[in-house]
């Protein structure tokens, strides 16, 4: 058994080494055409590796040639199937800026998008490369509307979105969960939800935000000096008013409700304290208006 395992892995290995040395042969070939059929059958087969170093090599040779459209196009095709997509978008951008008149010009453009889509970065990483694919899928929809493409770049511009909008949940959520007795995160949590419901009033994350808002904002006013408080607790009333009025059967409305209740509370208390400060002062200047009135008389 042992033998025969070994004797297998010999096979193997032989082929290998004999695989590997047709092809180096392949490659030093000094006649183009048989060179070049060659990498068409290595692509055709899904070879796309070996398909990718010959095209390669005879591109700059093939440059003015029936052949070079095809090899060109099938460069950037072997770019996409080994996963090298930014090359895959440069190729095939390429080829449409070479061979504009070409049958396989609003293939080789989509194609181009489509692998900044396949490029798109993991969502908790920057989205640069993200929002570059979407640019390019949304110019690719606006010249060519009547596209076979059209339905599948729209789906796919979608869940570039979705890709951003969970980004930008996650950031907002990440603001929240580092916030405590940190005014400056309250503040920026705040600021990011407002801009995360701006940006994606559709989202799901929406309702679980409405009442973060809430809870950020009620954390801010308590956590701030006594001057701004009741403004801030102010806010937190009007954000509690804004979810109820969009959810009235959300399942935060419970936990909203309790911190309402204390904000409603801590401004009206806060208002009753202004108010007493106020008649205080004015009762001290009334009174010294009196008393520099009736030093005058003396």
């Amino acid at each position: 058994m042992q033998r025969t395992h070994k004797f297998l892995l010999f096979i193997l290995f032989a082929l290998t080494l004999s695989a590997c040395s047709n092809f180096e042969k392949i490659r030093k070939m000094t006649d183009e055409k048989k060179k070049y059929d060659a990498a068409i059958r290595f692509f055709k087969k899904g070879q796309y590796d070996k398909a990718s170093i010959l095209f390669e090599e005879l591109l700059p040779i093939l440059t003015g040639t029936d052949q070079q459209e095809i090899a060109t196009f099938y460069q950037a095709y072997c770019d996409y199937h080994t996963g090298n997509y930014e090359m895959a978008n440069f190729h095939f951008k390429r080829f449409a800026e070479t061979f504009a008149r070409s049958e396989y010009y609003e293939e080789a453009v989509y194609m181009s998008a489509y692998s900044l889509y396949k490029n798109s970065p993991q969502f908790n990483l920057d989205q640069s490369g993200t929002i570059t694919a979407i640019n390019e899928l949304q110019n690719f929809i606006n010249n060519y509307s009547d596209s076979k493409f059209r339905e599948e770049t729209s789906d796919l511009i979608k869940e570039l979105r979705k890709k951003l909008e969970k980004k930008s949940y996650e950031k907002v959520k990440l603001y929240y969960k580092t916030s405590e007795f940190n005014i400056a995160s309250l503040k920026s949590a705040v600021i990011e939800i407002n801009n995360f419901q701006r940006d994606y009033p559709d989202s799901d994350f929406n309702e679980e935000l409405a009442y973060l808002k809430v809870q950020s904002q009620f954390d801010l006013a308590q956590s701030t000096i006594e001057s701004k408080q009741k403004e801030r607790f102010d806010d937190a009333i009007k954000y509690y008013q804004d979810l109820v009025d969009k959810y009235p059967k959300s399942d935060f409305l419970k936990k909203a409700e309790k911190l309402y209740d204390i904000s409603f509370k801590e401004s009206d208390r806060i208002a009753k304290l202004e108010a007493e400060y106020k008649a205080a002062r004015d009762k001290e200047k009334s009174n010294t208006s009196k008393v520099g009135a009736g030093d005058k008389q003396k």
